[in-house]
């Protein structure tokens, strides 16, 4: 059996204001490609097929294409919904997608629920984001005596695998599907990425993975990477390179799998780099007229970290004479905090990741009368 697992799309993304639907509409282009000439059975979106809950019609219109695709070439595919997307409008979708040959599922669903799906092959559970405000809903499902549950994300999670891989068919290819953070995952956040749904918090560990499960197509993490031996675990990565954060060289893309029961799988990266490159130009200021034509001639997106003082006339010549030039940011300027400097996800308290988000995906700085009424949102919630 082979499989083509993929994840976080991020269909409708926006860096500093530019849209990458189009970039990611052609990777996904060249993935039905993939799956015809590989000759794949099935196709894994593990998750964050969109960036945020409403997109562009041009966004849903490169996932739907993609998915009638697939039916064209009688392909099955398995989705579940990410923290990025709406999982109320996957579930209202998914009878739809069904005729597309494809399975959705937005929200969580215990093995009794309907959260294990049987195959001719054998068993698939899937497992989209789960929240630790809706976990506390989806454990006491699991308590014989209706009593109050608390404990650690992990723990709670660890018991909701647990559920899910409890249908297993012993004959027969058993697949867990997920969207979460595995402990000891590498990773580096770009702006597009909610820290505090990475932290140490919200981390399971690798030992909560079923044993039983012949692979774990996992989506969350941008960057490709094994977590797991045993079982065999994997993030697939994001399609392409979605902020100047994560890193201009990590392996990303989709993984081909070659799955069949009593042997270990066997996992081959693709070899494609879709979309446009991103890279961080970091120098000093008096450096930029000696390199203007190599970030220039760049043919991808680029940021300026410049050392030296703000120059509002140099920042307009910049964006200006130099399209491919997104960022420009000057670390000896009490306007923007030098790149190196700033705190790691499990560092920064929720107002903090809040004015982060606003000024990273949105372009804009925090203001007073947000920040004060987010205290206010902040602290109703924290008091229910």
């Amino acid at each position: 059996m082979r499989i083509l697992h993929t994840a976080d799309w991020h269909l409708g993304k926006t860096l500093k204001g530019v849209d990458r639907t189009p970039e990611i509409a052609l990777a996904l282009r060249e993935l039905l490609e993939v799956v015809r000439s590989e000759r794949v059975d099935l196709v894994i979106v593990a998750g964050d097929l969109f960036d945020r809950p409403v997109v562009s019609a041009e966004a849903e219109a490169a996932a739907f294409e993609f998915f009638l695709g697939l039916k064209e070439l009688g392909v099955p595919a398995l989705v579940i919904a990410g923290n990025h997307d709406a999982r109320e409008r996957l579930e209202a979708l998914a009878p739809l997608l069904l005729l597309a040959g494809t399975t959705a599922l937005g929200r969580v669903r215990l093995r009794e629920d309907g959260g294990v799906y049987a195959f001719s092959w054998g068993r698939a559970a899937l497992l989209p984001f789960l929240s630790e405000r809706r976990l506390v809903k989806a454990v006491h499902l699991l308590e014989e005596d209706g009593g109050t549950w608390k404990g650690r994300y992990a723990d709670g999670m660890r018991r909701v695998i647990q559920n899910l891989a409890a249908g297993f068919d012993p004959e027969g290819v058993n697949l867990l599907v997920a969207h979460l953070t595995v402990e000891g995952a590498h990773l580096r956040l770009g702006g597009g990425e909610f820290a505090f749904y990475v932290s140490n918090s919200y981390a399971v560990p690798a030992t909560a993975l079923p044993a039983t499960a012949h692979y774990v197509a996992l989506g969350h993490i941008h960057r490709q990477q094994q977590v797991a031996e045993a079982p065999v675990a994997w993030y697939a990565g994001s399609l392409i390179q979605l902020d100047f954060g994560e890193g201009e060289d990590a392996p990303r893309g989709a993984l081909l799998v070659e799955v069949e029961p009593g042997r270990l799988p066997q996992v081959h990266a693709l070899e494609a780099r879709w979309g446009k490159p991103l890279r961080t130009y970091r120098m000093k200021l008096e450096h930029l007229d000696r390199r203007w034509d190599e970030v220039r001639d760049w043919p991808g997106y680029a940021r300026l970290v410049l050392e030296g003082p703000g120059n509002p006339a140099l920042r307009e010549r910049i964006y200006r004479e130099l399209p491919g030039v997104l960022d420009v940011q000057f670390t000896g300027s009490a306007e923007a905090q030098p790149v190196e400097a700033m705190a790691r996800p499990e560092e920064l308290d929720w107002l903090e990741a809040y004015a982060a988000y606003l000024r990273d995906v949105k372009g804009v700085e925090l203001s007073e009368a947000q920040r004060e009424a987010f205290k206010r949102v902040y602290e109703e919630v924290h008091g229910e």
